[in-house]
């Protein structure tokens, strides 16, 4: 089963906002996820980016892709990098 962490879409017409799940990458966008590991909220301004570092760390080491989006969310907040720290360790 290949996992993603990517954004499934919630919120009113032209107000969206957006959890940061893990999903089966065959499932629909809105549809069935395994885990929400935070929120992202693009129209507030500062946007709002909060992700529990734990899980996400916990679910890229386990091989779960991040979309591109998400990874550019997750190298905003430094978490890419510890990312690559510690497959370095190993």
């Amino acid at each position: 089963m290949a996992v993603r962490i990517r954004l499934k879409r919630m919120g009113a017409h032209k107000a969206p906002f957006y959890r940061v799940v893990v999903s089966d990458s065959r499932s629909p966008r809105d549809g069935r996820f395994i885990e929400e590991i935070g929120i992202y909220n693009p129209v507030a301004q500062p946007a709002v980016v909060n992700i529990d570092e734990e899980k996400a760390l916990k679910w890229l080491q386990n091989g779960a892709q991040p979309s591109d989006t998400v990874r550019s969310l997750f190298s905003k907040k430094g978490l890419m990098t510890k990312f690559h720290e510690l497959r370095q360790q190993k």
